[in-house]
């Protein structure tokens, strides 16, 4: 499984950005794809996943504010991040793991193929 990440920059407080993710190998359509963040001298943290089923799960963090989409025909996830903050600056990743049960989606370390990450920087 392969995973490529992209759509960062930089952006005004207030803003908006969409990430993507593109995957390859596996079966996408039923693949848990999660979206995690780093910032500058912090532990990677959850952000939103999607489950076999489809349903999406979001941290607290980012709920209203940040949207999980999947296109299956494209074989791509997204994360639209609106309303975007200095705190949002992170590198954020996308990963994805063919075993993870569904009570560690929200843990980094359940994933096994990681895509590259992609820097969003948030000025204020």
């Amino acid at each position: 499984v392969q995973l490529q990440a992209s759509g960062g920059g930089l952006v005004q407080a207030g803003g908006s950005l969409r990430l993507s993710c593109a995957a390859s190998g596996g079966t996408f359509t039923r693949q848990v794809i999660g979206w995690f963040r780093q910032a500058p001298g912090k532990e990677r943290e959850f952000v939103a996943a999607v489950w076999r089923n489809g349903n999406i799960y979001y941290a607290d963090s980012v709920k209203g504010r940040f949207t999980f989409s999947k296109d299956n025909a494209k074989n791509t996830v997204y994360l639209q991040m609106n309303s975007l903050r200095p705190e949002d600056t992170a590198v954020y990743y996308c990963a994805t793991d063919p075993s993870i049960i569904l009570s560690s989606i929200g843990v980094s370390r359940s994933y096994k193929y990681w895509g590259q990450g992609t820097l969003v920087t948030v000025s204020s």
